[in-house]
């Protein structure tokens, strides 16, 4: 699967999409509808003193549309930062972290040759504060999570990488562009495809390492500094993605359990982890149409579970990006209850469900965004997108990776393979 991945990421141009604006030239509507949606929309979310800053981006709303050169809807462009003034690289996992003493939010943008890390506090202008280096040389696959004011970060393909560990309090003091040094390494693996992490338990999961199988490397990071190997889940092998929860879903004889949620290359894999030291595995079920299992995420009542299939696109007759629907009254026996398909036909990559809406990045088909209130009845519906990658709509590894929804300001973070760090706004009627 992985060569798989390479072969498509060969045709990646290794230069960055340079987006250079300014705020009163950006967008020039040629109704009126338009130029007062303009007006708007800057007076919401660019400073006063910024209407007229050259050489950065500084908002484009989506009107009839289009934001600036990008089809949108729904979704209004704030602000790009190429990867030329990220570092380098090209771009691939991204995630996000709020400064609890200010309020301020950060972008931790993953690249190939390192992690940048981005002050996001005048959205229209983010700043870019500094690099950390890939531990042992370049990877297409890096990935990072967050907890107790730490980011943790693996790479693929890397022999001795590990994990490292960032303090993100020291970006607080940070006036000029830095070359970080890790606070910690975590050497018990050496290449992770992916990490996830439970904030509610403090312990981390390192997928597709060179150890446990590939499944789950459980890693106590209570004391972020001094992380510990935990223990294995080897039953089902490699696992690609996952999300570990605190149960409180309605099967209740897993209430209060640890539970992880595999997307096993062909099936969702359902695993107790409370006991580290000896996980048990609750179900493994196969889907129609599978091809390779990628990721999902869970509805906030942990009833349902959305599931990405990165290979279903491009190896099967309906080109359209499709969501496969799990309804998990019974972790036992998880039943697959319907397929949403986009009116795109890029490949699926990374989504987060916040509230009502998952937010999916999907490589040629940028950040669409779906309303899963209907869920119950496998009914999804998209509300909002933003194409990152205008050029084409098609079964490639190019464009959006992935992206960030939490933040309290609205603000979502999408991080593209050619692009960069690009910074939006949904407009979804305030739900």
């Amino acid at each position: 699967m992985k060569l798989v991945r390479m072969m498509g990421l060969a045709v990646v141009t290794a230069s960055a999409l340079v987006f250079s604006m300014t705020a009163a030239s950006a967008h020039d509507p040629e109704t009126a509808e338009g130029q007062a949606a303009a007006r708007t929309f800057l007076a919401d979310h660019v400073p006063a003193e910024r209407h007229a800053v050259t050489g950065t981006a500084a908002g484009v709303p989506c009107v009839n549309g289009m934001a600036d050169k990008y089809p949108c809807k729904n979704v209004d462009l704030l602000s790009v930062l190429p990867l030329s003034g990220l570092g380098g690289g090209n771009g691939n996992d991204i995630w996000g972290w709020t400064d609890p003493s200010s309020g301020k939010e950060y972008a931790i943008v993953g690249r190939t040759n390192g992690t940048a890390f981005v002050d996001l506090s005048v959205p229209t202008s983010p700043k870019f504060l500094g690099n950390l280096p890939s531990n042992g040389g370049s990877s297409s696959w890096r990935d990072m999570k967050v907890y107790k004011n730490h980011a943790f970060i693996v790479a693929d393909f890397i022999t001795g990488h590990g994990m490292q560990v960032f303090d993100l309090t020291r970006l607080r003091t940070v006036t000029t562009p830095q070359t970080f040094t890790a606070d910690a390494l975590y050497r018990e693996f050496g290449p992770a495809h992916n990490i996830a992490i439970n904030e509610e338990t403090g312990f981390a999961y390192a997928i597709g390492s060179n150890t446990c199988s590939g499944g789950p490397h459980m890693v106590n990071i209570q004391n972020p500094k001094a992380p510990a190997k935990a223990g294995c889940v080897s039953q089902d092998g490699y696992t690609h993605d996952t999300q570990c929860v605190v149960y409180r879903g309605p099967d209740t004889a897993y209430s209060g359990r640890e539970i992880c949620f595999n997307a096993n290359e062909d099936t969702l894999t359902i695993v107790d982890v409370t006991d580290k030291a000896r996980p048990v595995q609750i179900s493994r079920k196969g889907y129609s149409g599978a091809q390779y299992s990628h990721q999902g995420w869970l509805t906030g009542d942990q009833r349902y579970f959305l599931l990405d299939d990165e290979l279903d696109e491009s190896r099967g007759t309906d080109k359209r990006t499709k969501t496969y629907v799990w309804d998990l009254a019974k972790l036992s026996a998880p039943v697959h209850t319907g397929v949403y398909s986009s009116p795109a036909t890029a490949i699926d990559h990374n989504q987060y469900i916040k509230g009502q809406y998952s937010y999916q990045a999907n490589y040629q088909a940028g950040l669409r965004i779906l309303d899963v209130s209907g869920v119950a009845s496998a009914r999804l519906s998209e509300v909002g997108y933003f194409d990152i990658y205008p050029a084409g709509n098609a079964a490639s590894f190019n464009g959006a990776w992935s992206n960030y929804p939490y933040f309290s300001s609205g603000i979502v973070i999408v991080n593209g393979i050619e692009q960069g760090l690009v910074v939006v706004k949904p407009n979804l009627g305030g739900k």
